[in-house]
Order: structure tokens, then C-alpha cells, then sequence
């Protein structure tokens, strides 16, 4: 799997750090492992932008336009390290952290958060009531396939709570998960080697004055 090999890498570059001698082989070889755990980012990221922006099923036969996203610049990339939101709000920076959550097999948290969104958003009752039943049951009972971690008092009352739904069915729990995703995963993917690449400004090359 995919990003079982990713966390592989990870750890043996991290130990390698650690119990290598300085030697130019060593060097190398952590180096090599280096640009292989880039390389799998950069595959990762692009299968999830190719994929994340156009969730529906054409219509009518006719092929659905296909949302492009923009590689941001160094100056962009390095704005989602002042906040949090800052990053949400960048198309192609949820798509690059949500590649990270899904390499720490935690992205059940980004997608129970985008959920709730929508589901604020919702202003047909009926509406409101199956997506309140639907969130439930991915993300809320008791092994749910994308069962986020809260504690058992936020998921009895949320049981109670989508019996007649409201847009705030979720709201306890989309801010611990938020608050966790903040605290947590949020620290490690600016510390990731994705995303200090992403801020690295391209190096001009100067051409020799001629003598």
C-alpha cells in the first residue's frame, strides 16, 4: 500500500539519521530515500487533486469540467504556516493535507470536517436530515467505517441530536476534531519534506561575466 510504503520510508530515514556514519555512501543513499519519499508525495498529491474536484458522475453523457488547481508559489506555501485556516482555505493545500492525514491513515478527520461544512450549508430539511443520518453512520456510532475519535458523551448526545436535525447537529464535534487536526497532524505536515519543498524559493543561476 501506498502509504504504508510512504511511512516505511519515513522511518528508515529517520533511522538512518540517526545510526549513519557521515560517510559519502551513507550520504547518498539518504539522499536517494529522501527524493523517493518527495517522489511519492508529489504522486500522491497529484492522484488527489486529478480526483477531489469533481466528485460527481457527469451528466447527460457530457464529460464534466474538470476543476484545475494552481501550484502555488513559495510566498503562497508558506502563508499556510500562520494559520491553520490559512491552509484549509487553499484548494491545492487541503488537497496536499489531506494526502499527508491519508499517510498517517488519519484522513477520516479531514472528511468528517468537510461534512460538517457541507452540512452547514444545507437549508432543505429533508435534506438536512439524511446527511445528518449519513454522517452518523460514516463517521459517529460505534465502528463506523470512518469512525473519528470523540468521546462517548459528544456521540450520545449527536444520537439524540439527528433525531430532528439542525445545522448544528455536529458542531461539538467538528471543533474537537478541528482542534485535534490543529494540534496534531497540522505541526507535522509543515514539518513535512512535502511541504518545506513546496516553500523552497527556485534558485537562479547566474551565467559567469566573461573576462
Amino acid at each position: 500500500m501506498q502509504s504504508a510504503m510512504f511511512l516505511a520510508v519515513q522511518h528508515d530515514c529517520g533511522s538512518m539519521d540517526k545510526s549513519s556514519s557521515n560517510s559519502p555512501k551513507h550520504e547518498e543513499k539518504r539522499e536517494k530515500m529522501k527524493r523517493t519519499l518527495l517522489k511519492d508525495w508529489k504522486t500522491r498529491l497529484s492522484y488527489f487533486l486529478q480526483n477531489s474536484s469533481s466528485p460527481g458522475k457527469p451528466k447527460n453523457g457530457k464529460k464534466s469540467k474538470q476543476q484545475t488547481f494552481i501550484k502555488p508559489s513559495p510566498e503562497e506555501a508558506q502563508l499556510w504556516s500562520e494559520a491553520f485556516d490559512e491552509l484549509l482555505a487553499s484548494k491545492y493545500g487541503l488537497a496536499a493535507f489531506r494526502a499527508f492525514l491519508k499517510s498517517e491513515f488519519c484522513e477520516e478527520n479531514i472528511e468528517f470536517w468537510l461534512a460538517c461544512e457541507d452540512f452547514k450549508k444545507t437549508k432543505s430539511p429533508q435534506k438536512l436530515s439524511s446527511k445528518a443520518r449519513k454522517i452518523y453512520t460514516d463517521f459517529i456510532e460505534k465502528e463506523a467505517p470512518k469512525e473519528i475519535n470523540i468521546d462517548f458523551q459528544t456521540k450520545t448526545l449527536i444520537a439524540q441530536n439527528i433525531q430532528e436535525a439542525t445545522s448544528g447537529c455536529f458542531t461539538t464535534a467538528q471543533k474537537r476534531v478541528y482542534s485535534l487536526m490543529e494540534n496534531n497532524s497540522y505541526p507535522r505536515f509543515l514539518e513535512s519534506e512535502f511541504y518545506q519543498d513546496l516553500c523552497k524559493k527556485p534558485q537562479i543561476a547566474t551565467e559567469p561575466h566573461a573576462t
